[in-house]
């Protein structure tokens, strides 16, 4: 499987994960805006426990995320940096008069790369909201009241 197939693969991946999240943040927000409701100024030590669950994932969810897009960030930037490094220089030629330019095969390749990067980066930070969110939706779905 070549470089561009990969990134493909990633990008419907991360497309799948956007779905899902899309659908399971709602039925989260509606299941846990129903239990407030129903618990009105007087909750149970359960829904408390739901109640601070509730905030306290969502912090952790944001800081895994933000933690995961930035080390990735770096770990993309590295990449790119090294293939810069054994990129051969472009020099125009009679076969590629725009290679002053930067168009040719080695930009192709960098392309391909920053777009592979950018949809790591993204995948890292959508991972640990979309898993928090779907096993949410899932637990929430089946506990009783």
């Amino acid at each position: 499987m070549n470089a561009q197939h990969k990134t493909q693969a990633k990008v419907q991946n991360l497309a799948h994960k956007s779905l899902e999240l899309s659908l399971a943040a709602p039925q989260v927000v509606a299941q846990r805006v129903g239990r407030m409701m129903l618990a009105g100024t007087h909750p149970s030590a359960r829904d408390q426990q739901e109640f601070y669950r509730m905030g306290s994932e969502k912090v952790v969810a944001f800081y895994e995320s933000w933690m995961g897009m930035w080390t990735q960030a770096c770990t993309s930037y590295w990449q790119t940096a090294a293939s810069l490094c054994t990129t051969p220089m472009l020099a125009p030629s009679s076969s590629n008069p725009l290679a002053a330019f930067g168009v040719g095969k080695a930009t192709s390749r960098m392309v391909t790369q920053q777009v592979q990067a950018v949809t790591e980066v993204l995948d890292a930070g959508l991972t640990p909201v979309h898993a928090k969110a779907v096993r949410n939706a899932k637990r929430l779905s089946r506990s009783k009241r």
